[in-house]
């Protein structure tokens, strides 16, 4: 069966799906139906996405990762591991301190 007829998606990976550039940053739609849309992001040391905001809940999952995160009010800082579940509306901006990689999932209704 090939990976298009398959009823799942696998990625055995994710870090490798969006490698760091040296400068900016290099996003990827890994999946994307009705539910939830899957968008991984390397970020170049450095780089940053200002503030906005989403239309949905999302979830951002570090796993490559040195940077500050801002959520509303407060600001963390993210590492490999990090986990932050946001609803929708929620101002938040990321800025790469070293080369980061991220995986966002929107959770659509």
């Amino acid at each position: 069966m090939s990976q298009q007829d398959s009823p799942y998606t696998l990625i055995s990976d994710l870090a490798k799906e969006a490698p760091p550039p040296a400068s900016g940053i290099l996003s990827r739609t890994l999946y994307n139906d009705d539910r939830c849309k899957a968008v991984v992001f390397g970020f170049g040391q450095g780089e940053e996405l200002s503030e906005h905001t989403a239309s949905v809940p999302a979830i951002m999952h570090f796993l490559v990762a040195e940077a500050r995160v801002t959520l509303g009010a407060d600001t963390l800082d993210a590492k490999p591991g990090t986990w932050v579940h946001m609803p929708a509306g929620m101002r938040h901006s990321i800025k790469a301190s070293a080369p980061t990689v991220m995986l966002l999932t929107m959770l659509k209704r």
